[in-house]
């Protein structure tokens, strides 16, 4: 394993985000920390002026500042693990390139609570709801700083813990990414927190500060919320096997889960009737068949409407009521 300094390595992954990027990296060149950072910034083959923007940036702060250029498109989670493994410090934070951070104590605060307790192996925070339409910053419900597996595995309305808020050791998701490689696969899972999280939390301690240091990006297409209904029902049934598969694996099991996969296969349900696509039917009711997910009342209504009779004629009143509330 490579030997890493004493320093804070941060990740930015980035693709098409001429107008935010810059935002993302002021919020973290302003840190006031009393350990110095490397910026890693993962450039995934922009179409627009993002890797222009980035390297501006870079001349600017030779010292700090390293760019991964992809001269083709890697995809978000296998562009995250690619910095990852470049990171030379014993910490890692990271900062999405429509994200930014809102604390300029964010680092030293999370760095000095991962230095006060090595039984600690992620610290993170609240987060606020950043919308780019109106520049409004919303606080969402049900944070909670206790953390457990099955909180990780479940996430409903926001994650159990939010990873750009986080601070976590760069040593023991190595080790995890060593022991466990098939969930850290860009090609069968689409998203790179959620094992993080779940690896560095099974590892040892969480620890919690009770302060928004982030403004997520809302009201725009990106990964977890992608612009078509296919493109969504394909993130949220990866993220899903996700969970499923680490839960079989370490054999956590209980009624959060199983309340968790009834919800989520109702999910899966209602984007193949929105989609008008029958292939994604039939792959929701795999994943439930496979996964040994019961029927409840949710799930059974939206099998109705996936009925052959029935699905046509649902979409058709669905996309007038649509209609109709546009033209008001």
């Amino acid at each position: 394993m490579a030997n890493l300094q004493d320093l804070i390595s941060v990740i930015v992954c980035t693709y098409n985000q001429q107008d935010t990027i810059g935002r993302t990296l002021d919020s973290i060149l302003m840190q006031k920390c009393h350990l110095p950072i490397e910026i890693v910034i993962g450039e995934d083959g922009s179409t627009d002026d993002t890797l222009s923007v980035c390297k501006q940036y870079q001349e600017r702060y030779p010292d700090t500042i390293r760019i991964l250029e992809n001269e083709v498109n890697k995809g978000f989670v296998r562009n995250y693990f690619d910095c990852l493994r470049a990171c030379k410090g014993k910490f890692i934070a990271d900062c999405a390139g429509d994200d930014f951070w809102i604390d300029d104590q964010k680092l030293e605060q999370t760095s000095l609570l991962l230095e006060q307790d090595e039984n600690v192996g992620i610290v993170h925070t609240d987060w606020l709801r950043y919308d780019e339409e109106t520049g409004e910053r919303t606080r969402p419900e049900g944070q909670s700083g206790e953390v457990t597996l099955e909180a990780i595995l479940t996430p409903i309305e926001r994650p159990a813990i939010q990873l750009c808020t986080a601070l976590y050791r760069n040593a023991w998701i190595r080790q995890a990414m060593q022991d466990y490689p098939q969930f850290f696969d860009a090609e069968t899972y689409q998203c790179e927190d959620l094992q993080i999280s779940f690896f560095l939390a099974r590892m040892g301690k969480v620890a919690y500060l009770d302060k928004p240091t982030l403004a997520y990006s809302c009201g725009r297409s990106t990964i977890s919320n992608p612009d078509s209904e296919e493109k969504q029902f394909l993130f949220w049934a990866n993220t899903t096997q996700l969970s499923f598969d680490l839960a079989q694996t370490f054999n956590i099991k209980g009624k959060r889960l199983d309340d968790f996969f009834q919800a989520r296969i109702h999910k899966l349900l209602m984007h193949a009737f929105r989609s008008g696509k029958s292939s994604l039917k039939f792959e929701a009711l795999k994943m439930q068949q496979e996964m040994n997910v019961a029927d409840n009342r949710q799930i059974r209504f939206s099998k109705l409407l996936l009925l052959p009779v029935v699905w046509p004629i649902m979409r058709f009143v669905r996309n007038v009521l649509k209609s109709s509330k546009t033209q008001k």
